[in-house]
């Protein structure tokens, strides 16, 4: 799952509406997992730690500040499902505000894509489709990785690439730590990602973090202080995670709010 691919791809989303391009204008939830080992006395090392439990694939979370959107959703591995609904924000009247609510189960996909503001009222297709979710069987499209969830890489925001980035890390209270990482040292997290640090100049190298552990040590929360770049003001991006082991399976939409997808939408993912 790719959180910033979905902000750069809006209109490959969006494009999951019929008519638009033409107008160019249930499983048991599994048990909680034993109790976790003691934190380690070692900040960097007890970091490192917190980010093992994602790995297993059954949580939520949340993302705030990690590009236009911002987003929450579920990982549940034991039944191979998972959603993430993202919501961007809208400035102006004249802005496009969107939400879009994506469901995986196995290898199915259900895609609702809802839009405000004035493109809303102007374009028929968006009116028809609201409220609906589009069906796609991933079984009959290759290589789209905007309808694909990876669930031996489940960790939306990449936190463990964050956290081996971290540079400089103290212990400030029970399970909270604070210091800085290195930026360009991050690979693989979709919530810094290459074109953001080229962005940061030479700020990359030491953007202040916190971070929140629970009882077992496990990660709860992850701030990054970005410093304000261009027209971008400062401001924070963080991901919380919760529910560890206790997460419930990701259901289907209802019937009456689901549509096939459409021959072109299988068109435009071919390979």
């Amino acid at each position: 799952m790719n959180i910033r691919r979905w902000s750069a791809g809006v209109l490959a989303a969006a494009l999951f509406v019929p008519g638009l391009t033409a107008c160019k204008s249930d499983s048991t939830d599994s048990a909680a997992p034993a109790a976790a080992p003691a934190t380690s006395a070692d900040p960097k090392q007890a970091l490192l730690d917190s980010t093992k439990e994602i790995s297993k694939g059954n949580f939520t979370f949340t993302m705030s500040g990690a590009g236009e959107f911002d987003g929450s959703g579920t990982v549940h591995t034991p039944s191979k499902s998972a959603e993430l609904k993202m919501v961007s924000g809208q400035t102006s009247a004249d802005d496009v505000a969107m939400t879009m609510h994506l469901v995986f189960i196995d290898t199915d996909s259900w895609v609702k894509l809802e839009i405000g503001g004035e493109m809303a009222d102007a374009i028929p297709a968006f009116k028809a489709m609201k409220g609906k979710y589009q069906h796609i069987d991933r079984s009959k499209v290759k290589g789209a990785d905007e309808l694909e969830f990876d669930f031996s890489d489940v960790d939306p925001a990449g936190s463990d690439a964050l956290v081996k980035a971290v540079t400089d890390v103290k212990r400030t209270g029970e399970g909270t730590y604070a210091g800085t990482l290195d930026a360009t040292k991050v690979t693989d997290s979709d919530v810094m990602d290459a074109e953001t640090v080229k962005g940061l100049g030479d700020k990359a190298g030491a953007l202040p973090f916190t971070a929140t552990l629970d009882a077992q040590g496990r990660l709860t929360e992850f701030t990054v202080q970005m410093p304000a770049v261009g027209d971008t003001a400062a401001h924070a991006m963080t991901v919380k995670y919760a529910d560890y082991g206790t997460a419930t399976a990701v259901q289907k939409p209802p019937a009456k709010q689901v549509v096939e997808a459409s021959d072109q939408v299988y068109e435009m993912f071919k390979d």
